[in-house]
């Protein structure tokens, strides 16, 4: 199982881009996506005040799976919205573990 900081790595950048692009396309269909854009703009600037410290991230995490129904990708939406939860859960199970 990868470490939260290797699912970091590996998904940030990417995150980075795709959470405001998916907000902006599908925010107006599914509203409870400007939430997970909010919950990540803030474990991005815990992530980043932190460095190499491991962020206290319990409560985004607990809140972006009470917003997403623990991830579950809407039927009527893009791939790139799918990757976006996709990378989060990953996140939030290296969070966890």
């Amino acid at each position: 199982m990868s470490t939260f900081n290797e699912v970091r790595d590996r998904h940030f950048k990417t995150l980075e881009q795709y959470v405001p692009i998916v907000a902006r396309v599908h925010g107006d269909k599914h509203p409870e996506f400007h939430e997970v854009h909010k919950l990540f703009e803030a474990i991005n600037k815990k992530i980043k005040e932190t460095g190499s410290e491991r962020p206290e991230l319990n409560e985004e995490f607990a809140k972006l799976r009470e917003v997403t129904n623990n991830y579950t990708v809407p039927a009527d939406v893009c791939e790139s919205y799918e990757a976006v939860y996709k990378m989060l859960a990953e996140l939030d199970q290296a969070y966890q573990a």
